[in-house]
């Protein structure tokens, strides 16, 4: 199959999207089986059952009037948010397979998550019309709505702590306990666009302690939002080319980060097709594997740890002139648990 050679042998998702891959979420831990859902560029967000064989089974499909640039689900497994370059956040109900809207911004919406707080259950927006919004979804005007000093370009939440990444290179971090405020702004280490930010846990209170951002530069940044040493932050380079050509070095994108919900090592996925896994702790690489011949724009973890998605298609880094019609989007799967343990030490 033309594009389906994929060198680390990893299970092919049934029906793919017929753009590329925006958005890329499993199912909560509420739900006893294995769903995935995946938003894209063709305006529709996916759906699929992923059985325990790895077999992928295409369940149903919502659209949206623009291209979806993230989805989220809600707590109990029931509903799918998608965002939208429509403006509107719609909730798509699997059950009864309709999609109403539940938000709206005057520009693209960037992100949406859902907020599960002892107190409150609420939709968090983020938008390019510089607006952070929470909604109750009942509602359709918004519980809260903060202002951004620019545009939202990546954004994540585990409670209690939501972190937003601006087109000025900042990073505002949210307390969600009782009701969300802003804790901590904070400049990026990193000198060029932020692509994608992810938190992650304390190993042992296993509370939100900090993030990792992600730029166009192939960087990661490792930061802690109070940091026992000041050393405790780094950068690490990653998606560049081995070897130089004329002595420049290819640097691509970071286009994903994932930690690993049960390890705390991280994933990440770049424009020059590759997909690494890291341990932060220990500060190394922990397996390389080979690259796809297109970048690799989304990848996310199921809940267990056990599976690790990610998604296949051109992200426009090098042009127009560089996009081929002819190649196809893949979801590619594979077994993660053993391959993201952290290095002994």
């Amino acid at each position: 199959m033309f594009g389906g050679t994929n060198p680390n042998k990893d299970v092919e998702v049934a029906s793919p999207p017929d753009d590329t891959v925006s958005a890329l979420k499993f199912s909560p831990p509420s739900v006893p089986q294995t769903f995935l859902a995946a938003g894209s560029w063709d305006c529709q967000v996916r759906c699929w059952e992923v059985e325990a064989s790895g077999k992928t089974v295409p369940k149903a499909a919502q659209s949206m009037s623009g291209p979806v640039l993230d989805v989220a689900w809600h707590d109990d497994g029931s509903k799918i948010f998608m965002a939208s370059t429509d403006k509107s956040v719609k909730c798509w109900d699997l059950a009864s397979n309709t999609a109403v809207q539940v938000a709206a911004h005057d520009a693209p919406v960037k992100t949406c998550h859902w907020v599960k707080a002892p107190n409150y259950t609420c939709l968090m927006t983020a938008s390019w019309d510089k607006t952070l919004k929470f909604w109750d979804t009942r509602s359709s005007v918004p519980i809260m709505s903060l202002n951004l000093s620019e545009r939202c370009y990546c954004a994540d939440v585990d409670y209690p702590m939501a972190a937003v990444g601006l087109a000025d290179r900042s990073i505002c971090l949210y307390s969600l306990e009782g009701k969300p405020a802003e804790v901590k702004r904070v400049d990026s280490p990193l000198k060029y666009q932020h692509r994608c930010l992810a938190i992650f846990k304390d190993k042992k209170t296993k509370q939100p302690t900090g993030f990792a951002v992600g730029s166009v530069e192939g960087r990661v940044a490792i930061q802690y939002v109070n940091p026992t040493n000041p050393k405790d932050n780094f950068t690490f380079k990653c998606h560049r080319s081995s070897g130089t050509n004329n002595g420049y070095q290819d640097i691509y994108a970071v286009n994903d980060i994932a930690f690993h919900p049960v390890h705390g090592t991280l994933a990440t996925v770049g424009s020059d097709g590759s997909f690494s896994f890291w341990d932060k702790d220990a500060r190394t690489k922990l397996k390389p594997f080979e690259a796809l011949d297109q970048p690799l724009t989304k990848c996310a973890f199921n809940h267990t740890g056990q599976i690790f998605a990610y998604a296949m298609g051109y992200d426009w880094s090098k042009g127009h002139e560089s996009y081929n019609p002819s190649k196809k989007n893949f979801i590619y799967l594979r077994p993660s648990f053993d391959d993201l343990k952290p290095r002994s030490t």
